[in-house]
């Protein structure tokens, strides 16, 4: 039996990627995702999704849902934002998409220079977007997450434009917040559109 312990920890364990998409827009939620890649179903052309072609992202996008071993895409809300912060909120948006794979991690590796809490051991790596394939891969559900969530919007509110610019405070945007005031989807605390409500 023991010799049967010692081999179970011989056994790498699972290793998750998450990044967040949406901390400097304007509007609408700040999306994680979380990452649990198969070593045995590579996929190809991984990178920062900054670095994609939208296209691209949303060819990955798919091949990734079906090909990593588990994935999770959480947010967090305008309302929670506007509550808490928008680190405070993207922190919670990253617990949310871990505490929601399938499989239990190992160990969570988080883009950028803060971690989340988690009951799991966690490390940050800055860059880690284009540096590790799980993490490349979280950024990519994300942002493509986060834009559909923008055409969805750009439906119902076609007069800011978010379809284009995807709530970033663009001259298009901020004119348009000018002129229609905020819609219920806007960041009020942010500097941009408080200063249009008052």
């Amino acid at each position: 039996m023991a010799e049967q312990a010692s081999l179970m920890w011989d056994i790498p364990g699972l290793i998750a990627g998450v990044d967040e998409a949406g901390r400097g827009p304007l509007a609408g939620p700040v999306v994680a995702a979380a990452v649990i890649l198969d070593d045995k179903n590579p996929i190809r052309g991984l990178a920062d999704s900054k670095k994609l072609t939208a296209l691209r992202r949303e060819k990955l996008f798919d091949e990734i849902r079906a090909k990593a071993l588990c994935c999770s895409i959480a947010e967090a809300s305008v309302e929670e934002i506007d509550r808490l912060n928008i680190l405070q909120a993207t922190m919670l948006a990253m617990r949310r998409a871990v505490l929601g794979l399938r499989l239990k991690p190992t160990k969570v590796l988080v883009d950028g220079n803060r971690i989340p809490t988690l009951e799991v051991l966690a490390e940050a790596i800055v860059k880690g977007d284009s540096l590790v394939p799980a993490i490349s891969a979280a950024s990519i559900l994300a942002k493509v997450h986060r834009d559909r969530w923008c055409v969805e919007v750009d439906a119902l509110f076609p007069q800011y434009g978010f379809a284009g610019h995807k709530g970033y405070g663009t001259s298009e945007h901020m004119a348009a917040l000018r002129e229609f005031g905020a819609c219920p989807h806007h960041r009020k605390t942010f500097s941009p559109v408080a200063e249009v409500l008052r």
